[in-house]
């Protein structure tokens, strides 16, 4: 009997998943909440500035891995191979040992020189510009397997924003590493030129290619800002799938994490692709992770593909979900965020009344507060599943956050129609929840349009698994089912099963997740009763929709 790791790093946590390769089995599993993180340092989200200290990640590396190894009492022999996903394009800058700036004297407290992480979208201008640039720079389109847009959520916009503010930090970077090469380069102790980089963030987020023969070609990026060019000499030409070994631990980090130092690591990845994987991907299936934000990522042949271009998504590469199958990848930039938003919302005023009040003492104040930030979101879901059908016409745009997909543009702003005086908050926050199921109907029919089949929906993450009220309402909107995983745990299963192929265990990608995916644990139908309903209101959000692109133009 055997073991793996994997290793999931999400917006505000990492979670260790110690997993039986026989069956995918999790043993034991572990989380740690980034401390800097929650103290909002080095972010300022006025400015769409998300910054995250690499300690974070090092510290929550050390303290999960050795308690599952600990807790769990299995030989550390038997344990096999770690894989690490994370959110992504979240790049930082590193020195020649592939150590971040962030963690050099001079640069502590320097935001540019920490992980920019996904969210940050401080870079739409520069996006932008390298949107305008390949389609007008007389050479290849470097976009063209990436919808067509550049993201101020990827890898090239966001370098080039702080080579432009901080000539520091771009003098200082010898490389810049996506956050799942960062720590796969820590765990085997290898520099940033020889790291195995991850073929999936390199191809899905900084324009990387086999057709151009790696990065976009360094007379393009000098056009852009000539550090770029510099700085490709030290990133890389080839790429690797998760499926593949990147070395072996290194002795600190065996002794750090209590494995042996056999141990193999996989080659990194995104956290939204592992967690396809953990929910048993194939041709045909769409997978939609379900959290702060979505992904949507399906996988097809080259047959099926046939040289298809797919207009505004965020990629199609090859082997970055599955070796052999194009990955697709679409998504929202806001989901459980724009819902977290609006509770927010909500409790603010009441916040700073309870706080000033007079009449509750200290200790309950508290209480009373932890206990409404607890159940604000519980009570809006349970009030809007109260609503009957028909019985408010607002319609929501969901572009909070900007839109991520079909057509990228962070620059775009949410909207509401059809307040009226008897408007409650429950009426708010189903529209809201409505428009979030809209725009991940929009994306579906963006594939449909473009030729691709999808024959069924598996949703994951934390929302998935948690809210019955926003995935009824998503099959009802899609008129699809769909199936929910029983892992509640899905990308760090993903990355185990990934773990589980690059150390030999299994030797393909198929007979891993046959035996270690996960069944359904729930299965949401459509009601078809609403489809006329929800038709015509899907019409009022694509017309919302055009009216706010306008207003954004003015």
């Amino acid at each position: 009997m055997t073991y793996v790791i994997g290793l999931d790093y999400g917006t505000d946590s990492v979670r260790a998943l110690l997993v039986n390769t026989e069956d995918g089995e999790t043993m034991e599993s572990s989380v740690f909440s980034f401390p800097r993180w929650a103290q909002g340092l080095y972010c300022d989200p006025a400015k769409s500035q998300f910054r995250q200290h690499p300690l974070d990640h090092l510290e929550g590396l050390e303290k999960t891995v050795s308690e599952v190894v600990r807790k769990s009492g299995v030989n550390k022999n038997l344990i096999k191979g770690i894989c690490v996903d994370t959110t992504g394009s979240s790049p930082m800058a590193v020195d020649e040992k592939g150590e971040s700036l962030a963690m050099t004297p001079g640069f502590e407290n320097n935001p540019n020189a920490m992980m920019v992480l996904w969210k940050d979208h401080s870079s739409i201008k520069e996006a932008n510009e390298i949107t305008e640039l390949a389609r007008s720079w007389g050479g290849e389109d470097f976009t063209k397997y990436s919808g067509g847009i550049y993201s101020s959520e990827w890898f090239w916009s966001k370098i080039l924003s702080i080579h432009r503010k901080d000539s520091n930090v771009a003098k200082a970077a010898f490389s810049w590493m996506e956050h799942c090469d960062y720590i796969t380069g820590a765990l085997t102790g290898q520099s940033p030129i020889h790291v195995k980089r991850s073929r999936c963030a390199a191809g899905h987020k900084a324009l990387w290619h086999r057709d151009w023969g790696g990065l976009p070609a360094g007379k393009f990026l000098s056009s852009l800002d000539h550090s770029l060019a510099d700085l490709r000499e030290n990133l890389y030409s080839q790429t690797y799938t998760s499926n593949e070994s990147a070395g072996k631990i290194s002795g600190k980090w065996a002794a750090k994490l209590g494995l042996s130092e056999d141990t193999v690591i996989a080659v990194g990845t995104i956290d939204a692709h592992a967690g396809a994987v953990g929910a048993g991907i194939r041709e045909h299936a769409l997978v939609k992770v379900v959290g702060t934000s979505t992904c949507d990522i399906l996988v097809a042949s080259p047959q099926e593909m046939d040289k298809k271009l797919i207009k505004g998504i965020c990629g199609q590469v090859d082997g970055s979900v599955l070796a052999g199958l194009i990955g697709l990848e679409a998504g929202q930039a806001g989901f459980g965020d724009v819902l977290a938003w609006f509770s927010r919302l909500l409790l603010a005023p009441s916040i700073q009344l309870i706080s000033k009040s007079k009449h509750i003492d200290s200790l309950n104040k508290e209480k009373l507060l932890a206990e409404m930030e607890e159940e604000m979101l519980i009570h809006l879901s349970e009030e809007a599943l109260k609503l009957p059908q028909g019985d408010s016409n607002i319609v929501a745009l969901d572009w909070i956050n900007g839109r991520r997909s079909p057509d990228a543009d962070e620059s775009l702003q949410g909207a509401l129609l059809g307040l009226d005086m008897g408007t409650s908050a429950a009426h708010l926050f189903r529209s809201l929840v409505e428009s979030l199921c809209f725009g991940s109907k929009r994306i579906i029919d963006q594939f449909e349009e473009e030729g691709l089949r999808i024959d069924e929906v598996i949703a994951v993450g934390g929302v998935a698994n948690k809210s019955k009220l926003v995935m009824q309402i998503m099959a009802d909107v899609l008129g699809r089912t769909i199936k929910i995983t029983a892992s509640p745990q899905t990308p760090a299963l993903g990355s185990a099963i990934y773990a589980a192929v690059a150390c030999g265990i299994y030797s393909s990608m198929d007979s891993a997740i046959k035996m270690m995916g996960p069944d359904f644990s729930q299965i949401y139908k459509p009601d078809m009763e609403k489809k006329e309903f929800y038709a015509k209101k899907y019409r009022s959000y694509i017309r919302l929709g055009k009216t706010a692109e306008e207003h954004n133009k003015m």
